[in-house]
């Protein structure tokens, strides 16, 4: 699995094939496509459609009817940036991964509660970063951390070393893979 997860904000339908085309050619096989968007059930489901190799998911899910829409646009993962019971509920009962915006002890709590062991950690650099999660899992050993916000090229590697990271989220990954395709023209 790609332990990179590119934030994709698409504003326009048009935009999904540039920016997937890029991730791909870059190496990168994931996208969270945000819901911040009108058209992000649509370009979801072009995603899902044109893209049937990359591991496509919906970001910035914060109720359980953008939820229902990421899904039934087939979101193969759905990502939140804070804990919403009723998401998570939906995604138990479908068998799709959620990872909640979790940053203290008590939001870890309540997504253990719900058999969440995987977190976002959001935003990154404002909670902490890599010594907040060190912190947090001492008393959370079975938590796994996904850090997003302040996460790029500069940092990447440092937060990839520690075995508690699931895989590191962040758009410096878009922008990368956009640059890197336009030096190869």
């Amino acid at each position: 699995m790609d332990k990179r997860i590119p934030v994709v904000v698409i504003k326009e339908l048009s935009e999904t094939d540039k920016i997937l085309t890029a991730l791909k050619n870059y190496g990168i096989s994931c996208a969270e496509i945000t819901f911040r968007t009108a058209c992000a059930a649509e370009a979801i489901a072009y995603a899902c459609a044109h893209y049937p190799d990359m591991n496509i998911g919906a970001g910035t899910v914060v109720n359980a009817e953008q939820c229902e829409a990421a899904l039934e646009a087939g979101a193969k993962f759905i990502v939140s940036p804070g804990l919403s019971v009723a998401v998570a509920k939906i995604c138990q009962l479908r068998g799709v991964p959620y990872y909640p915006g979790c940053v203290t002890p008590t939001e870890i709590m309540a997504a253990l509660d719900l058999g969440i062991t995987v977190v976002k950690f959001f935003p990154a650099h404002i909670y902490g970063g890599l010594k907040a999660m060190k912190a947090l899992a001492a008393p959370f050993p079975q938590v796994k951390f996904i850090p997003t916000g302040g996460v790029d090229k500069d940092n990447i590697d440092e937060f990839l070393a520690w075995e508690k990271i699931y895989a590191v989220g962040g758009s410096s990954f878009v922008k990368e893979a956009l640059e890197n395709m336009e030096m190869k023209k």
